[in-house]
């Protein structure tokens, strides 16, 4: 007799019952700066010095004494001052021939750049236009302050925050310890790309397209992932594999087989071996999620269905696996933007449906927005988050939430 199905149950209350377990963040460890892209800091980060450390040129030109570089005004260049060198104080009635990052020598309170610029003799310079108090000057601090905390404990750092670190003199970097994931697959059906030809596939065979896609959902994010592959669907075998994939992960992500009443093997092994909780969420697509427990590894099992396993994957998992390694950031945030299509059928589930942006500023809707149509995900670019019950005509205003940011 199958068990009895739970109640429907929001997604952000799922969410938010997920990510209760996500805590303690994994323990930090020490990366070269160069290898730090897409990590999570484990501290603040905070600035000894001051950047830029003093007053430089913004460009190529002459640093100059307001008072005398008036337009038509010829001055002597007194001193060449280049990146890397610092000059002398400017002397009245003279300019220095600066280049862009060189300090601004002490007396000159403005820079005229080169084309604004006319040598007309050895050692003379005729100004063009007279500059401005302070023009093409950068101050000292301007961009961080001694003492600054320039990136926060909980940042996850892209190409710029890397730069900005190393900008401050940091060669390496506390954050969290990667999360190694165990990923399998269950299920008689599958078969993997290239071991048999689709005119060889058996009746009712599949190829594991959820594998694949998960792997690199997973790389994104940071993780270490340890594949364990295709498990014979038996019960002996899923046993073994959570028993080993629970001795060197933190997280095991399996695809399939969790919802009430399947034959699978994957539920009650969990259960078994730990604990599992079945959770029917109010989205579409998506609903059949579990969560569980095998010795000290989380467990977390996906629907099936490609793009279920997909849309899942980036509400749940995504936002678990940053909290897992102390991510500040975790909300994904939508933009308002008009739709182009109607959509008469509202559900009574959260939908996402896959949209892409057209070139006048619209959504427009994917045809068949049915939960195994894998070529949705690839033709959109992003998903509308519509509420239960919401039905949807073209000119209404829709939240849009972009691949970009969910993929980041």
């Amino acid at each position: 007799m199958n068990a009895p199905r739970p109640p429907l149950q929001s997604l952000d209350d799922a969410l938010a019952e997920l990510l209760r377990h996500a805590e303690p963040p994994l323990v930090a460890e020490q990366v070269s700066t160069f290898d730090a892209d897409g990590r999570v800091l484990a501290e603040d980060l905070v600035s000894a010095l001051q950047v830029p450390p003093q007053d430089n040129s913004a460009m190529d030109g002459y640093a100059v004494r307001v008072a005398d570089a008036k337009a038509g005004a010829e001055l002597a260049v007194s001193q060449r001052i280049p990146a890397g060198s610092s000059g002398t104080p400017l002397a009245a009635g003279t300019a220095a021939r600066i280049f862009t990052g060189a300090p601004v020598p002490a007396g000159a309170d403005a820079i005229v750049m080169q084309e604004d610029c006319t040598p007309v003799a050895d050692g003379v310079v005729r100004i063009g236009r007279a500059p401005a108090l302070g023009q093409w000057i950068r101050r000292a601090g301007e961009d961080v302050t001694r003492g600054a905390i320039v990136l926060a404990k909980g940042e996850r750092l892209g190409p710029a925050g890397v730069g900005l670190a190393a900008g401050i003199g940091l060669a390496w970097l506390p954050v969290a310890r990667q999360p190694r994931v165990g990923l399998f697959s269950t299920g008689d059906e599958l078969v993997m790309p290239g071991e048999v030809p689709p005119q060889d596939m058996r009746p009712g065979a599949i190829y594991n397209s959820n594998r694949f896609f998960l792997r690199r959902l997973l790389a994104r994010l940071g993780c270490e992932v340890n594949d364990l592959g295709i498990v014979p669907d038996t019960r002996a075998a899923t046993l073994a594999a959570l028993e080993r994939a629970s001795a060197s992960n933190d997280l095991i992500l399996t695809s399939g087989g969790v919802s009430v009443g399947e034959e699978d093997h994957i539920r009650p092994a969990v259960q078994q071996l730990g604990t599992l909780d079945l959770w029917s969420i109010a989205i579409k697509p998506g609903k059949p999620f579990a969560y569980g427990r095998v010795g000290a590894a989380h467990f977390i099992g996906l629907p099936g269905n490609p793009v279920s396993s997909f849309v899942t994957f980036l509400l749940l998992v995504r936002p678990f696996l940053l909290k897992l390694q102390g991510a500040a950031q975790l909300a994904t945030r939508p933009v308002a933007m008009r739709a182009h299509f109607d959509w008469p059928r509202a559900d009574k589930r959260r939908e996402f449906m896959r949209v892409r942006r057209n070139e006048q500023g619209g959504l427009d809707l994917f045809a068949n927005q049915s939960s195994g149509v894998l070529t949705s995900m690839v033709w959109g670019d992003g998903v509308v988050d519509n509420p239960p019950g919401q039905a949807i005509k073209a000119g209404d205003t829709v939240q849009f939430i972009p691949f970009a940011e969910l993929l980041a």
